[in-house]
């Protein structure tokens, strides 16, 4: 099993090192190759995805990211500031469906802003399609508008898209995630206001008479973001296109107590997929050894489970999170009164440890 290895920029180097500490321990077959990506890279090579990177990235049967961006890139012209190596991965490697799930831990229930009653037992799973929509979208630029409320006047504009096939294919991987959990699927549109997400909702619907046995429900976006909130046991499986799902898989993440705690994994049709934490870079926490890895770790878990059919040492691992989270062990974010404040290495070792006690159990 290869797999390629992009720390990225921040706390990226700090969260995947505790990564790789945790994998070495299950001893598995794999090779792991390290490469510079994100801001790193542009430092190294002038551009934040080089061609040696996506190379490995392309040739290994998956790839565990950090993070990548800084404040200090952000007056490079686009196409060279880190986050466009993220970017570049998701287009070159086909990785259209992101699963993001958000798990509210036994443990952490106190952690979150909601009230305990309703977010004890959450476990929602959105998959968010990765490669179309106004990320992608052409055409895009800047020009001198000759129309609107403001001719002559200087616009910016992107274009909001999406092909039938796109959207069934998401559409499957939906249902048939649905089938493995409480066999709903709520899709996210805008249908009442965009042509494009009319049109989402029109082929999710199509798509739905193949899956007879799972439940299907359309919602607004805003009001997908409120209900969220409100009582967010009531989702299982939530679909929506790109836009959509960066937002609310983010405003998810806090019902859990902390992003630190999100994992996720971008799959293309093969399987092959690229996991990481869903939080940022953290440039301004970077080196402080307070960052948390328990979202990396579990990316890690997801490897081992979606690309390279190691489900029992996935199980594994993130049964080593529970023991260590039961212990009362927390970074700085997931901390409370009563738990005990560890550094982001002592996490990783405290993830070791128990994980030691499983394996040899």
């Amino acid at each position: 099993m290869k797999i390629a290895v992009l720390p990225g920029d921040g706390i990226g180097t700090e969260i995947v090192a505790e990564a790789l500490k945790v994998l070495k321990v299950l001893n598995l077959p794999m090779t792991l190759e390290t490469a510079l990506v994100g801001g790193a890279a542009y430092e190294a090579h002038g551009h934040p995805l080089p061609e040696s990177t996506l190379a490995l990235a392309k040739a290994s049967d998956a790839v565990l990211f950090g993070a990548v961006g800084d404040w200090k890139y952000d007056t490079l012209d686009r196409p060279l500031r880190p986050e466009q190596a993220i970017l570049g991965l998701r287009k070159n490697m086909g990785l259209f469906a992101n699963f993001r799930p958000a798990i509210c831990y036994e443990q952490l229930v106190g952690a979150s802003s909601l009230k305990p009653e309703l977010i004890a037992g959450l476990d929602i799973l959105i998959i968010r399609e990765l490669t179309g929509d106004i990320y992608f979208g052409q055409p895009r630029g800047r020009r001198v508008a000759t129309d609107g409320h403001f001719p002559g006047a200087e616009e910016a504009f992107d274009t909001m898209r999406y092909a039938k096939p796109e959207i069934e294919r998401i559409a499957h991987v939906a249902f048939q995630a649905a089938r493995k959990r409480n066999k709903k699927v709520t899709s996210v549109d805008k249908a009442n206001v965009l042509e494009t997400f009319q049109f989402w909702k029109d082929v999710v619907t199509e798509v739905h008479a193949q899956y007879p046995d799972v439940e299907l429900e359309h919602m607004y976006v805003d009001n997908a973001a409120m209900q969220l909130v409100r009582a967010p046991k009531k989702f299982d499986v939530v679909v929506t296109g790109n836009m959509f799902g960066d937002i609310l898989s983010d405003e998810a993440s806090m019902l859990t107590g902390s992003i630190g705690m999100l994992p996720s994994a971008s799959l293309n049709s093969a399987n092959q997929g690229l996991y990481e934490p869903s939080h940022g870079s953290a440039p301004d926490i970077a080196g402080k050894g307070i960052a948390n890895p328990l979202a990396t770790i579990l990316s890690a878990a997801m490897m081992l489970r979606f690309s390279l059919n190691q489900a029992a040492s996935a199980d594994l691992i993130e049964q080593a999170v529970k023991n260590v989270l039961a212990q009362g062990l927390r970074t700085v974010d997931i901390y409370s009164e009563g738990t005990t404040k560890v550094s982001t290495r002592e996490m990783g070792d405290a993830v070791v440890k128990a994980l030691q006690v499983l394996v040899h159990a």
